[in-house]
């Protein structure tokens, strides 16, 4: 049994993470730690666990740590559990800048635990099985990927996190798009940036080799646009991915699965790891820099 410390009590926190880690024959909820004290005490009665008030404390009862957290606060808790050789079980995006990724993926590598980043989609075998098929053919020549989201609308559990209203559909969903196209295209090259109404963000990457994807990402669509669409263009026509056939719940008891084989076999290549996780998070930041400078960016 595999002892996670959950950092973390907003709605991910509580929906998905601890009541993943709940479920998981192998895995085992150690304690709750939050920024708030009083949610971190009722999220942990809930589970009949402890509640602890400080993070090294938490990190020293636990095996594993599962982080439903802003990018920036992941980033310092990561490293401190990293270097303290705890497993890592993380949420996208990485971090909120290239060196505090740079930093997690030092402390991972440094102390040698495994670890896994959450970008959902990845832990739908449906949706695993197709990027790894549609890799193999190859002769792929361009991607366009869509994500309008509109969770400003009220009762929307992610509408008043403060982090993503700053740094918008860019840092939370362009991760997931992200980590659908970069199995099949390869890593990014170049990146150009162009901001559009309601908050609405298009990227124009270019890829090794010399493929290419646009991406269209907002947080703030009617809702009567919402839309999640993803589509490869090449030699062999046209593929379309498709959306996972599982519940989040069942993506994140993947992820744990995944995340205990690495740390029993003792390899550290998990396809989503954190420099994979790094390696989005370089490509947003390029993003970051293209919007605000308007110029095409160099990875």
């Amino acid at each position: 049994m595999v002892r996670f410390g959950l950092f973390g009590t907003g709605h991910w926190a509580a929906e998905t993470h601890a009541a993943a880690i709940d479920a998981h024959p192998r895995a085992e909820l150690a304690g709750v730690w939050g920024r708030d004290p009083a949610k971190a005490a009722a999220l942990a009665t809930r589970h009949g666990v402890p509640v602890f008030e400080d993070v090294d404390q938490l990190l020293a009862a636990c095996d594993a740590i599962a982080v439903a957290l802003p990018p920036d606060v992941q980033a310092e808790i990561a490293v401190r559990a990293a270097t303290a050789g705890r497993h890592l079980l993380l949420d996208k995006p990485l971090a909120l800048s290239l060196a505090d990724a740079d930093r997690v993926v030092a402390a991972a590598q440094a102390s040698g635990v495994a670890s896994v980043v959450f970008f959902t989609q990845r832990y739908h075998p449906n949706v695993t099985g197709f990027l790894a098929s549609t890799a193999a053919v190859g002769g792929w020549q361009h991607a366009r990927a869509t994500m309008f989201a509109s969770i400003y609308q009220p009762g929307n559990p992610y509408g008043n996190s403060q982090w993503r209203r700053d740094r918008g559909a860019l840092w939370d969903i362009g991760p997931h798009a992200l980590s659908l196209i970069l199995p099949v295209l390869g890593r990014v090259t170049r990146v150009a940036a162009m901001d559009g109404p309601s908050g609405l963000v298009h990227l124009l990457l270019t890829h090794d080799g010399g493929a290419t994807s646009t991406l269209s990402l907002t947080l703030d669509a009617p809702p009567e646009a919402v839309t999640r669409d993803f589509v490869f263009f090449g030699e062999n026509g046209t593929e379309t991915v498709p959306p996972g056939d599982g519940s989040v719940l069942q993506a994140f008891g993947t992820a744990i699965d995944q995340l205990l084989e690495e740390v029993e076999a003792g390899t550290r290549d998990h396809r989503c790891d954190v420099r994979f996780g790094r390696e989005v998070v370089a490509v947003l930041d390029a993003a970051e820099t293209a919007r605000s400078e308007r110029r095409t960016v160099d990875i």
